[in-house]
């Protein structure tokens, strides 16, 4: 269910690596959230870095939304660069899993499966 890679990078650079491989391959990066920099603001001890990427292909995103509406709420895509005991990694959970468990539609489960192949090479990329 999970795709995740270890990367000799630091976490910046990986961070810098997954957005421009994300753009490389036809998907837009819609926000960025900087966890560990949110969770030390509030006042908690975490000792991890960890950027979650919002990223969404406009076309496939169409195609999921016209086909069932609900499955809004499964959009868009994240993928995570963190550190784990001092390893930097990148990783996302996969959405033709993720997809299968939320409808049967085999046009939906096409479009996920094209999606969960560009988002590992992304992470590949980018490691």
């Amino acid at each position: 269910m999970y795709y995740i890679v270890e990367t000799q990078k630091t976490f910046d650079q990986a961070s810098a690596d997954l957005e421009s491989a994300v753009k490389n391959h036809g998907f837009g990066v819609l926000h960025i959230h900087d966890l560990g920099t949110t969770l030390r603001s509030k006042g908690i001890a975490f000792e991890e870095q960890c950027k979650v990427f919002e990223v969404c292909n406009p076309v496939q995103a169409a195609k999921v939304l016209a086909t069932d509406m609900r499955l809004n709420m499964a959009l868009p895509c994240r993928i995570s660069v963190f550190t784990e005991s001092g390893k930097t990694k990148i990783g996302l959970i996969k959405p033709e899993p993720m997809l299968a468990m939320l409808s049967q539609d085999a046009t939906l489960l096409q479009v996920a499966k094209e999606v969960e192949a560009k988002t590992m090479q992304m992470v590949d990329e980018a490691a």
